[in-house]
């Protein structure tokens, strides 16, 4: 009777801690760009999952990341530059310019903008935030652009599109 009640208890623990790890199995992270008339600069807004981000700068550079310090932005910085850029239809990269970032306990925002340009049709977007450290990541783009919003989704199998 008792090592039945153990292996019970065995079993819901498991249960438990497979309903735990499985609690955060989606990755996502979402990027509005659209073009301000008011500045004429063209503005990109990322928001991830504060913990992908975290745990990932701990992966890249060995140690531990709060994201509401300022010795944060500048390796986050360097990782948001290397993954994710801007192609003009002439196939140069734009000039992206890091605005800045905030974080609080669940997400991380990230800014940034293309100073005086609005996108050209059939812009390359490379989005490959996250996807390199977590291989279910999806990222969407939503651009507002002259016409309806144009919805791009980014995985490993798809880094690199388009606008129309």
């Amino acid at each position: 009777m008792m090592r039945r009640a153990l292996r019970l208890a065995a079993a819901a623990v498991l249960a438990c801690a497979g309903a735990a790890a499985g609690a955060h199995n989606f990755h996502m992270g979402i990027a509005d760009i659209s073009y301000n008339a008011r500045t004429g600069n063209t503005e990109i807004v990322h928001t991830y999952t504060a913990h992908d981000v975290a745990t990932l700068l701990t992966n890249l550079y060995g140690r531990n990341f709060d994201l509401g310090q300022a010795d944060t932005e500048a390796p986050l910085r360097r990782y948001v530059e290397r993954q994710f850029y801007l192609e003009g239809p002439d196939g140069k990269r734009l000039p992206l310019h890091w605005v800045g970032m905030k974080a609080d306990a669940d997400s991380i925002v990230i800014f940034q903008e293309v100073e005086g340009k609005k996108l050209a049709p059939a812009t390359r977007i490379h989005n490959a935030l996250l996807v390199d450290f977590l291989p279910s990541q999806k990222n969407t783009v939503n651009l507002q652009a002259d016409g309806p919003v144009q919805t791009l989704i980014f995985d490993q199998g798809s880094l690199d599109q388009t606008t129309r």
